[in-house]
Order: C-alpha cells, then structure tokens, then sequence
C-alpha cells in the first residue's frame, strides 16, 4: 500500500486523487440505481451502466492504483457487453417506479457502508477541521465527504421517486383516420365505436385490417376488449400488443373482455377476472305486446301522454342541434356534480358526438333527452354510449327512448340491444369463491354510497336482456391493485377524480 501511494504522490496530483475517491463513492450509488434497470433489461440502464463501470475504472487506478478493484469491474463490464442483447426493453429509466422494497433495500446498504466506515475510523478523534483536510493518506475526511454527497444523493433521489409525475410510456401510434373507421364499420360490434372518441392509442396489425385500442396509466397499458377487425389477425396482434408492453416494461391489461375470446388471453399468460354482467336484449323476440312487458307497454303510452315525441336524427344532421344536446349534457353533469368519464365510455365532444345518429326526445318541441347511437350491423347489434336528460323531463324518459329505440331497431333487422355492463353483478358469493368475487359481491350489495349497482342491474333487467359475463385479463399477483386503480384513474380522467377532487 505505502508504494501504492509514493507511486501517487509521483504520477497523480492530489486534486485527482481526491475527486476519485469521491466520484467512486457517486458511482457506487449510481450502480445501486441502475440495478433496478438491469433487472427491468432495459436498455438505457445497459447504456448507463457501461459507460458508468468505465469511469469507475479509471477512477479505481486514479484513486490508488488499485488494479484489483479495476479488475472485476472490468469482469463485470465485459459480462454485460456479452449479455447486451437480453436488454431489450426500451422504456426511460426514470419510468420505472421503485417498490418500497427496492427503496428499503437501496437505504439499507447506503446505511451499512456508512455503519462500516464509522466502525473502521473510530478511532479518529473528530473535528470539524477534518472535513476540509487533503493528503494522499486522508481516508477518514474522504469517508465523511463522501458519506454526506451519498446521503444528499439518496435523499434526492427518494424525494423524486415519490414526487415525480407519473406519465405514459411509449408514443402513440397514429393511424389514417378513415383506416380505423373502415374497421370500425365492419365490426360486429357496437363497442368498437369506442375508437373514435380521441383518446386512444392504436396498435395496427402488419396487415392494416385489425387494432387493438389502448392507453396507458403508471406502468399498466390497459387495451379495451379484444383486437377490433379481422379475426385471422387477432390471436398474432396479441402478442404483438405483449411484446410490445414487455420491451417497454409495462403490464398488459385488457379491460372488459368477452367470455369466448378468454383462450387468447390465458395463451399470453395472463389471469382472467370477472368485472360483472353485460345485458343484451334479444330484439326478435322483444315486443310491447308481450304480457311480460306490460310495465314497459305502460311507460310508452304515459310518455305519449305526457307530449314526448321520439326521433332519430340522422349524423349529417347532428351538427344543427348540437347546441340543444350540450345544454342538456351540461345540465345533467351540474346536477351530478360528475365529471365526464373516458375510455370506457365516450365524453360529450362535438366532433365525436357528429359521428353517430342521435335519438332525442323532444317535448313541445325542445329536446329533453338524447342518446348517440352505436350500429355494428356486420353483428345486427345497436347500442348507445351517452343518455343524458334534462331535469325537468318527466319521470320515465330514458324508459320511452330506450323502448322506442329498441322497436326501431328491429325494424331495421337487428337482432340485438346492447345495454353495456352492470358492474360487479354476477359474482359468486360463496364462501370458497375467489377473494375477488366475495369482495365485488359485497360492494355490490352494499356499496350504494358509492354507485347504485344493484339499481344498475335492477334497470336493465325489466328489458328482460340475456346476461353474459365480462372480464379483466391482466398479470395476476400483487401487480393486480395497482392495475384496478390504474384503470379506475384512467376511467375517471386522474388519480385524483377517483375521489371526485
């Protein structure tokens, strides 16, 4: 060691020798770091990580000459440009939340390596003149300059995990618009108008004749139902749609998925989760002359009464009574106090709501109530997305749009009504069903403060509909409550609308 240091005190100036000392112990950090990216493989961790190691080389012979060290940091170096094509994954570093575990792991050695050199210099009486002595064989002012820049260094770097914003990974492919709505119009369902509301992301097929629509919240890329298109495409557009998620280090979710298609879902490995019950109403055999449907006769005959009138106003014409529908979205969110809902549902945008047909109701000639129209007649299925009233409406318009909408339907030869999902609805409560389904079906039962699920359900069945389950693929595991809240935040337009802030 002392012909170590006469070899510095020959070749290396002080000023060297010491900023080598400190900068190996910022390097040290950083490699603890980037071991959270190395574990994800992403690549811009391999990129950092080399050119980190390189530096710590150079800093090991500066510091003292001390090749040993050098050595394995080499061994290490070569080990990962050997391995560099298992970092694939393309997602920023700084995207990559770190667990409470990979936190507590990261304070733990930083602690100890502090512990070890207290321990190693005890016999060091201190004062404050050691934090400002330099001399080639001053390891204890070296130890103490070094532990507080690692210390403010992880300070720092928790005080950015917890506060940075969380954003979306990845760019958002953006294909011609009259491609997604030549899709669209070919679907055999109604949903796939979902894709037109704005804000989504699209993964296209190789062949241009399927997507997937999809976003992303935290680490969660949540894609809603299966591929949208050809269905040759689907099963290769899956996996496409996982490569993609893994190489930037995202989870793949699929959110509201149908119970036939699940084989596909479980082939990418993930675990299927029932959401609730969509209902859909068989239109060949719905008729108001049926004596089962005597409540729904009543409804049509007192709207008729009450000066309702129904109509269906073509899309081309839509934008001449666009001002009528806002007024009356804008009054049924006030008296909500609710914020508009996203991509599972679509908002009240001009432009969007100019895509479909409108059913109004209209009363005295001014608009009482709406609902833009879903048509998938590759599926002979209709549905609607917005129904929105005004508050002075009589009692039982929605009842009056929905059995004048359905009748008009089936004249036009559809078969069937989609009247979307009832959340949480149809899940087994018994006491060896999963976790999940206890949970749903006690909220289901009980969670009125929050939504009227049961109301929900209770609604849809006086149409008499065919029930049939519907479900969240995603990575099971303790990832599963991040995705639900993901999905929640997503749904809601934040984190924070979850709450209603």
């Amino acid at each position: 060691m002392a012909q170590r240091v006469a070899l510095l005190r020959h070749f290396i100036p002080l000023p060297f020798v010491e900023a080598s000392h400190l900068l190996s112990s910022v390097i040290g950090f950083w490699l603890l770091i980037l071991a959270r990216g190395l574990f994800r493989r992403l690549d811009g961790a391999l990129h950092l990580t080399v050119a980190v190691l390189c530096s710590a080389i150079v800093f090991s012979l500066l510091k003292g000459f001390d090749y040993e060290e050098a050595l394995i940091l080499l061994a290490i170096l070569s080990s990962l440009l050997a391995s560099r094509t298992a970092f694939y994954r393309k997602a920023a570093l700084s995207s990559q939340p770190f667990s409470a575990a990979w936190i507590a792991t990261i304070a733990a050695i930083v602690g100890v390596s502090i512990w070890i050199g207290v321990f190693a210099f005890k016999h060091v009486e201190y004062s404050g003149a050691l934090w400002w002595e330099f001399a080639y064989r001053a390891d204890a002012p070296r130890f103490l300059r070094a532990s507080v820049t690692v210390a403010a260094l992880a300070l720092g770097a928790l005080v950015y995990v917890v506060l940075r914003p969380g954003g979306p990974e990845g760019a958002p492919q953006a294909p011609g618009a009259e491609l997604i709505r030549r899709i669209v119009a070919a679907s055999p369902r109604s949903d796939a108008n979902l894709a037109l509301t704005g804000d989504k992301r699209f993964l296209m097929s190789p062949g241009g004749d399927a997507f997937v629509m999809y976003q992303v919240q935290g680490r969660s890329w949540v894609a809603l139902g299966e591929p949208v298109g050809a269905e040759a495409a689907s099963e290769p557009l899956l996996w496409q749609y996982r490569e993609m998620c893994d190489r930037h280090g995202g989870w793949p979710v699929f959110y509201q998925v149908r119970p036939e298609t699940l084989p596909l879902f479980l082939d990418l490995g993930l675990t299927p989760l029932k959401l609730g019950e969509t209902a859909r109403v068989d239109l060949d055999t719905f008729s108001l002359a049926d004596s089962s449907r005597k409540d729904l006769r009543y409804a049509d005959r007192r709207a008729g009464k009450q000066g309702l009138e129904f109509e269906i106003v073509p899309a081309a014409q839509v934008p001449g009574i666009v001002a009528q529908l806002r007024a009356v979205s804008d009054e049924w969110l006030a008296r909500r106090a609710a914020r508009e809902k996203r991509f599972s549902v679509g908002a009240f945008d001009e432009a969007y709501i100019g895509n479909f047909d409108c059913a109004v109701v209209r009363r005295q000639g001014l608009i009482v109530g709406f609902a833009n129209i879903w048509r998938a007649p590759a599926g002979r299925e209709l549905s609607v997305d917005l129904m929105r009233h005004r508050t002075s409406a009589p009692p039982g318009i929605m009842d009056f749009l929905f059995i004048r909408l359905m009748l008009a339907a089936k004249a036009e030869n559809y078969q069937w009504f989609d009247f979307g999902m009832a959340p949480l609805s149809g899940l087994d409560r018994h006491p060896l069903a999963p976790v999940w389904h206890r949970i749903g079906a006690f909220v289901f039962s009980h969670g009125e403060h929050f939504y009227n699920f049961e109301g929900l359900r209770a609604y849809k069945e006086k149409f008499d509909p065919v029930w049939s389950p519907k479900y969240l693929a995603a990575p099971s595991g303790l990832a599963l409550p991040r995705i639900l809240l993901d999905i929640a935040a997503l749904i809601a337009g934040g984190t924070r609308a979850i709450v209603g802030k």
